[in-house]
């Protein structure tokens, strides 16, 4: 509460004089009423022709605006969370990624301006992306395969974060301005970002941003550990000598030891802006120091590692001390040559190290240095066919060195290149695209040197009714090369507590899925329904074995046929309207089913079903709103691995505008008022590590 009243100090202090003379926000900069998102908004991720939501024949979701202030949190994990279709890894206050319809890790590629994020994030869930989204104006999510423009790691969807760190226009006034200042109750956080955008001589546009965070260990409603696992450890630790320690382990309550979070980072950018486009770059740093609550159980023959009696027989802190430095290039040139009418160029070099900290001893040091660079080139019309193509290319530099380097250094190199044509023919549309990619996995240490080409194809027919509604279908075939992780894993994973072995020999998993889409925009009545089914042959999966070495459960990277399917359905309905006073009813579900079609097991951490139902009610100078979020009981469970129980959470804000002219909004915000028990059945971590409780947050937003 201290950070919370001391935030609102200093908004009111700081934050509210410094945007006296601010101006209303450009069109770019919001995201409709009261950062409402509809379908009809522009999704730059999904096409590089850039088509609306309603257009898109895949799942998409957007946060910006005031919707993005809602959401944002310490991971990007957790502030994607309430998507349809969208869960996490759920590793605490320091790292969470995405997991879209069920897949995660590598198949989901998060990405930066369009470029990924260069980091060791896919390589274990407790390690974070490199990347905040404080200053963030924008995020895009496509759900379902994205191969065609984002190589064949996007089998599961991209994450897209838009945080205008290079300018791609004059900003009006000759400058534009972003402040965030915020905070929360249940890990006494407290956090401010800010952006500015100046013309500094002609043509000349500079960028400067920069965040900050900070967070206390976060408090949870009753037990750290599930009771499932508790009724287990006194199983297992009955008679022993060490019951009473174990005893007080399974007894913590109250607050997760270890999950605390200090976050930072300066980003500086110059653009070159003309009639003709725009050339510009940036240059970055992102530190992150945080806790590893829960995972990293330190394993000798057999049995956890204590510290010795002077620390109180408690494990020693295991902590992360994350540093990237990123160099990015992005430009647009609208001048036509040849059949091309736009061509835009993006690319990002990375310089990367985390090393884990075991007290004030240095454990493992994990290393990424990378590029990613991509070219797309946008067609002249020619007739009603309109298309684009392109080429992207990548190197991965990684290593880890160490006692829990589990998996050995290696070079992975990508090469593509992609085509992706629309056909407009009235009331229907006709899409169709092709990629084809080289990867190379080399390993020095283990003497592996594996090639792999990939082909992915996609097409997709849409119809447009009168009154807003579309209706359509997409197919796609896709191919994905195993990753280092998947060939080379050999050693104890101590973040999941489990023994990693990969399989040099795996080959390409090829998915064939299919996608039904209907959606409606404009009139009281909104949003989307999508369901799809995909069909794989040799999925690559982490399999429990039921064997054990070092004390810890054998996972192995294995390939079977498998099949998922579910639906995702997000719908607003306008219920009252008097002027500019409107109230909305919000519902929205998703689900996800997984198995191994060979031996008719259930695939393991797949989320359940989730149910949202809120109201929204909301005039030009503020909006509240109501949100109830149900899980249900996960009780299909992969071979040896626990059910989950479902969950109840309500969430509540109130958004405030004190200025009819000004671009500043005041957010109060309660989550999971109830303090309910959540636990993601997604998360290796799940019965040791549950989600945070309580949680009242302030937080203040001033463009100029």
């Amino acid at each position: 509460m201290r950070a919370l009243l001391g935030t609102a100090a200093i908004a009111l202090s700081i934050g509210l004089p410094a945007i006296a003379q601010a101006q209303t926000p450009a069109p770019a900069q919001t995201a409709g009423r009261h950062g409402a998102t509809g379908v009809d908004e522009i999704i730059v991720t999904a096409s590089p022709l850039a088509a609306r939501r309603f257009d898109v024949l895949q799942g998409t979701s957007l946060l910006a605006g005031e919707a993005l202030d809602r959401a944002l949190s310490t991971t990007l994990g957790e502030t994607l969370d309430r998507l349809p279709g969208v869960s996490q890894t759920g590793f605490g206050q320091g790292a969470s990624r995405p997991i879209i319809r069920g897949l995660g890790g590598d198949r989901i590629r998060v990405l930066i301006g369009g470029i990924g994020t260069i980091d060791a994030s896919t390589t274990s869930p407790d390690h974070a992306p490199a990347l905040d989204l404080a200053t963030a104006s924008r995020v895009e999510v496509v759900r379902g395969p994205a191969t065609l423009l984002y190589g064949n790691n996007a089998v599961g969807g991209v994450v897209n974060v838009l945080d205008g760190r290079i300018p791609t226009g004059l900003p009006d006034g000759g400058v534009d301005a972003l402040v965030r200042l915020g905070g929360g109750t249940v890990a006494d956080e407290r956090f401010a970002a800010a952006a500015l955008d100046v013309a500094v001589a002609g043509p000349l546009v500079l960028h400067v941003d920069g965040f900050w965070r900070d967070t206390d260990d976060y408090d949870v409603p009753g037990f750290v550990e599930s009771a499932r696992l508790r009724a287990l450890e006194v199983e297992e630790h009955a008679g022993e000598e060490d019951h009473d320690h174990a005893e007080d382990a399974e007894e913590a309550r109250g607050r997760v030891a270890s999950s605390d979070v200090e976050q930072k980072g300066v980003t500086g950018g110059l653009s070159l802006v003309g009639s003709w486009g725009f050339l510009g770059a940036s240059v970055g740093h992102t530190a992150n120091d945080y806790g590893i609550a829960g995972g990293h159980a330190h394993a000798h023959g057999g049995e956890e590692e204590h510290a010795d009696e002077e620390h109180g027989g408690e494990e020693e802190e295991v902590r992360i001390d994350l540093e990237q430095t990123r160099i990015d290039l992005i430009g647009e040139v609208t001048a036509p040559f040849l059949a091309f009418e736009t061509t835009r160029l993006r690319f990002g070099w990375a310089d990367y190290e985390h090393v884990e900290l075991e007290g004030a001893e240095t454990g493992t040091t994990f290393a990424n240095r990378g590029w990613e660079g991509r070219v797309e080139l946008v067609q002249r019309p020619l007739g009603n066919l309109t298309g684009a193509v392109g080429v992207q290319a990548l190197r991965r530099d990684f290593s880890a060195v160490g006692e829990e380097a589990f998996v050995p250094p290696s070079l992975t190199r990508q090469f593509g290149a992609f085509t992706l044509q629309r056909l407009d023919l009235g009331a229907w549309d006709l899409e169709a695209g092709a990629r084809l990619e080289r990867q190379n996995v080399e390993s020095d240490t283990t003497g592996l040197d594996r090639d792999f080409t990939t082909v992915s194809l996609s097409g997709g027919a849409a119809y447009t009714f009168a009154g807003g509604w579309l209706a359509g279908v997409s197919l796609s075939r896709t191919e994905r090369a195993p990753n280092a992780e998947e060939l080379l894993s050999d050693g104890p994973h101590l973040a999941t507590r489990t023994f990693e072995v990969g399989d040099p020999t795996l080959g390409k998993e090829v998915a064939s899925g299919v996608e039904f889409t209907v959606k409606r925009t404009g009139g009281p009545v909104t949003g989307a329904l999508n369901v799809f089914y995909t069909d794989y042959a040799d999925f690559i999966f982490e399999a429990f074995t039921g064997a054990e070495e070092d004390g810890l459960p054998v996972v192995v990277y294995t390939a079977t046929d498998a099949e998922f399917y579910g639906a995702e359905l997000e719908l607003a309905v306008e219920t009252y309207r008097s002027g500019d006073f409107v109230v909305t009813g919000e519902f929205g579900a998703d689900f996800v089913r997984a198995e191994d079609t060979g031996t008719g097991d259930p695939l393991p951490r797949m989320p359940p079903v989730t149910l949202r139902a809120g109201v929204t009610v909301e005039d030009l100078s503020w909006s509240a709103g109501f949100e109830l979020v149900v899980a249900s009981d996960q009780d299909r469970t992969a071979p040896f691995e626990l059910p989950t129980d479902g969950y109840e959470v309500v969430n509540a804000h109130v958004d405030w505008h004190p200025f009819a002219d000004r671009s500043v909004s005041v957010l109060l915000q309660g989550r999971n008022l109830t303090d309910e028990e959540v636990r993601l059945h997604t998360s290796f971590l799940k019965d040791r590590l549950p989600q945070p409780g309580r949680d009242i947050r302030l937080l203040l937003r001033a463009v100029y």
